[in-house]
């Protein structure tokens, strides 16, 4: 879904919040790709939005974000740099027939090529461009000048071995940009690319570094 879209979604959120419990500090919560359409509304809304709380936000495109994220992958899987070579080549063909600067029977034809690499699975490829005629109209988004407009309080989260996000370039990013003088950034330790123990995918296993961080800094946000 186009992150305009997701903008207004939350915008729309936002409004019924107020609906029911009226003129109050609202704040946004957003993890991974779902911090760039957060940011867009705190920068278009200032009036609306209190504070920002991201998790594991991309401070890069989201072709960026793959082309780290996937990269990750193999590494973490023991592949070396013959295979990251294969791997970069692979996703910027994948990028370029999104982008229809090559055609798709020419993306295919190096497609088809990894294919059979055991590798391939973790590059998120396609294996049959046919069956994946969309486009992605948010895959270069640059999220820096959405950030140079975000003023609110804002809190950073990242896992300290997240493996899909590039932490440092974010927060490089945050620091370098965003026009708030309040902004926090909060390494977990033990986390992911998910603000859980290990990368678990359960409510149970939420780092309590995240459950004690953030509600002392939303009260801290709420009482100002």
């Amino acid at each position: 879904m186009p992150y305009v879209v997701q903008a207004d979604d939350a915008l729309a959120a936002v409004a019924q919040v107020r609906r029911h419990v009226g003129d109050v500090p609202v704040g946004l919560w957003a993890w991974s790709q779902g911090a760039w359409p957060a940011s867009a509304v705190a920068a278009r809304r200032p009036e609306l939005i209190s504070f920002l709380v991201l998790v594991a936000g991309s401070g890069v495109s989201p072709a960026a974000q793959m082309r780290y994220g996937t990269a990750q992958q193999l590494l973490l899987n023991g592949y070396g740099s013959a295979e990251l070579a294969d791997l970069t080549r692979l996703r910027e063909t994948l990028e370029n027939a999104v982008r229809g600067h090559i055609d798709r029977t020419t993306a295919q034809a190096v497609i088809d090529g990894y294919a059979d690499r055991p590798w391939f699975p973790l590059a998120h490829v396609p294996r049959d461009l046919d069956d994946h005629r969309g486009t992605w109209e948010d895959m270069d988004h640059d999220p820096e000048p959405v950030i140079a407009q975000v003023r609110c309080p804002t809190l950073l989260f990242y896992g300290e071995a997240d493996e899909w996000t590039p932490a440092d370039d974010s927060i490089a990013v945050w620091r370098r940009a965003a026009a708030t003088d309040d902004l926090t950034v909060h390494r977990l330790a033990g986390c992911t690319h998910l603000p859980t123990a290990g990368g678990a995918e359960t409510l149970e296993s939420i780092s309590s570094d995240h459950h004690n961080t953030m509600p002392t800094w939303v009260q801290q946000q709420v009482r100002r």
